[in-house]
C-alpha cells in the first residue's frame, strides 16, 4: 500500500470473498442512495458474471486505520467503443462512502483509471451514470467527461 492522497491509502484487490463482499455492499450502497426502498438481487450474479483478474478493483483505506476496512472502491473493467471498434476502459463502479466524500477521492480514482487505461494502450475511457446523479455528473464534466450517448428507456407496464 502506498500513500494515495493525504490520509488514505490505495490497495489492489486480491479478488478475494471479502472482495466480492465489499464490491457487492458498495453496489448495493450506490444504487440504493439511488433509488431508495428497493432492492437489487441482479447485482450479486453481475459481479459473478463480471469479476475477474481482467477486471481489477482498488480499495481506499484511511491511513491511521489498522485491519482491513474500504471506504472508496473503484472496479475497472473493458468495453468496445462502438464507433471505432476499439477496446476502451470503463469504470464499472466508483464508490465513496458519504462521509469521505467532497475531500478528492472520486476525482483521484478516475486519474488511477485513467492512468490505467493509458498503460494498458486504451485511447479513451467511459463510464456510464445517472442523470439524477448530480454530484457524479458535475465531478466527471469536472474531470473533461463528456456525453457520447444517451440511453434512453420508457415504461410500458
Amino acid at each position: 500500500m502506498s500513500e494515495f492522497l493525504p490520509g488514505y491509502v490505495l490497495e489492489r484487490g486480491s479478488g478475494s470473498g471479502r472482495d466480492r463482499d465489499r464490491l457487492l455492499t458498495f453496489m448495493q450502497n450506490t444504487y440504493t442512495e439511488l433509488f431508495p426502498g428497493r432492492n437489487f438481487p441482479q447485482l450479486e450474479s453481475a459481479i459473478a458474471r463480471f469479476f475477474s483478474a481482467e477486471t481489477p478493483l482498488q480499495w481506499v483505506q484511511c491511513s491511521n486505520r489498522s485491519g482491513w476496512n474500504p471506504i472508496a472502491g473503484l472496479w475497472l473493467g473493458s468495453a468496445i467503443e462502438q464507433g471505432t471498434g476499439e477496446r476502451q476502459t470503463h469504470i464499472l463502479l466508483l464508490y465513496v462512502m458519504p462521509e469521505h466524500r467532497r475531500k478528492g477521492i472520486g476525482a483521484a480514482l478516475v486519474r488511477y483509471a485513467e492512468t490505467w487505461a493509458k498503460m494498458r494502450g486504451d485511447r479513451q475511457i467511459g463510464l456510464q451514470v445517472f442523470e439524477t446523479n448530480l454530484p457524479a455528473l458535475s465531478l466527471y464534466q469536472a474531470l473533461g467527461y463528456g456525453t457520447q450517448s444517451r440511453w434512453m428507456t420508457k415504461s410500458i407496464d
